[in-house]
């Protein structure tokens, strides 16, 4: 019998009959026909027990009925319980977001200049020029004051010229349509800027082949001469490789051996005729490598306008996730071709001890990149934190090679 009255439940709501014998009123089930009472007793009986029965049924059903309300009723509750959640998310998530967009709208004017200038940037001039000269010191004991301070300038006078017609010729793509900091957006004059920056870097490698000449090297002059046009290649038209994914690579070798090795033999007229040796050209790697990992950071945040105007860079293709995991392994590798040099006797002791004092920061860019490589606001501070990086690894290497020579003597040359 009860399997009958629950066969005949429908899923709707608003049920009305049940059986031929029961209809439902409200939450209670009623049977359609009484017992009479001039029925038999034996018949009344049976009637009775049946009635029973049919009331324990009758329970049961109400029960079932009872509980489908509350279960949709708990359905609804639950549903607007959801919608407000999300409502609540949504007016806690918005503001945030909104926020955060009107700070970057708002960002002063002189923080964008300071921006624009990149003058941590100028490290990665620094850092060759002083680690080069390092190295010829530790090979001869002989310092040029003048000479460094000339060779300074003078390579910092190029990397305003890659940095101002990297402006100019992303302004031209479109590449920095977004970029605030970009200093064609800042002040205009797209044609004026890239005048001035061809005009510094006439100054510039003229002073660099005034100190070649003078100093009797022109091996440093050529290789000078090959760094240099590894920046045209990278960002200036027709070539523009920086839009193929090949810029690290490039920046790799002119920022790496193609500088640290001409200031080596540029430092002194004693240094000119050096032998370039295993402990320049892996200390020359070194630093390329550090400045490879600056380029490839600096591009984080620009993933979505790079994409727009087809400059596939390497976190084009990767993605960000890919991208933290390249930074992690490329530091890994740093610090393994360092320890090796020391194993080695490749690099003085004392540089390769000061260089380990770094791994601080070292696993602070890592940690950095990984947790924040999704989120272009906060990405937007890995390539300074590799820059710290680079600046005091460079730091350390050079103080160790100068070290070396105050208390061990003159080393023993190794040839490459």
């Amino acid at each position: 019998m009860a399997a009958s009255i629950l066969s005949n439940v429908g899923n709707g709501y608003g049920i009305k009959k049940i059986s031929r014998e029961y209809t439902v009123k409200g939450h209670h089930v009623e049977r359609k026909h009484s017992i009479s009472l001039s029925t038999p007793h034996a018949e009344q009986r049976r009637f009775r027990n049946n009635n029973w029965t049919q009331r324990c049924h009758d329970k049961t059903f109400t029960s079932i009925l009872s509980s489908k309300k509350e279960n949709r009723h708990l359905g609804n509750l639950l549903k607007c319980r959801a919608a407000t959640d999300y409502a609540i998310d949504e007016k806690i998530v918005a503001p945030n977001e909104e926020k955060a967009l009107k700070e970057e709208e708002e960002i002063p004017r002189s923080t964008l200049i300071w921006r624009a200038a990149k003058l941590p940037m100028y490290t990665v001039s620094v850092i060759p020029v002083a680690v080069g000269t390092a190295a010829a010191y530790w090979q001869t004991g002989v310092f040029s004051l003048g000479r460094f301070l000339a060779n300074l300038a003078c390579n910092c006078l190029v990397l305003a010229w890659v940095n101002l017609s990297n402006d100019v010729y992303d302004y031209d793509t479109g590449a920095d349509v977004n970029k605030k900091e970009s200093v064609v957006n800042l002040f205009g004059g797209r044609t004026l800027i890239n005048i001035i920056a061809w005009q510094i870097l006439v100054v510039g490698f003229a002073g660099l082949s005034w100190l070649a000449v003078t100093a009797g090297s022109l091996r440093a002059l050529s290789y000078l001469a090959f760094a240099t046009f590894g920046f045209y290649l990278y960002q200036c038209p027709p070539f523009r490789l920086s839009y193929y994914g090949v810029g690290e690579p490039l920046l790799f070798f002119a920022f790496g051996p193609l500088s640290t090795i001409p200031f080596y033999l540029l430092s002194s007229k004693a240094a000119s005729n050096l032998p370039i040796s295993s402990t320049v050209v892996w200390s020359s790697v070194l630093i390329g490598l550090i400045t490879s990992i600056i380029l490839f950071c600096s591009h984080f945040h620009q993933i979505e306008d790079d994409k727009a105007v087809g400059k596939m860079s390497p976190l084009v293709r990767l993605g960000t996730k890919t991208g933290s995991d390249v930074v992690k392994w490329s530091v890994i590798g740093l610090y393994s071709i360092l320890l090796t040099m020391g194993i080695t006797q490749a690099l003085p002791l004392a540089s390769v001890i000061l260089c380990s004092l770094t791994l601080p920061m070292a696993n602070l860019v890592v940690d950095f990149v990984q947790k924040n490589h999704q989120d272009k606001t906060k990405i937007f501070m890995s390539k300074y934190y590799c820059v710290r990086l680079h600046t005091i690894f460079g730091t350390a290497l050079a103080a160790g090679l100068v070290l070396a020579r105050m208390f061990s003597g003159q080393p023993q040359a190794i040839p490459v």
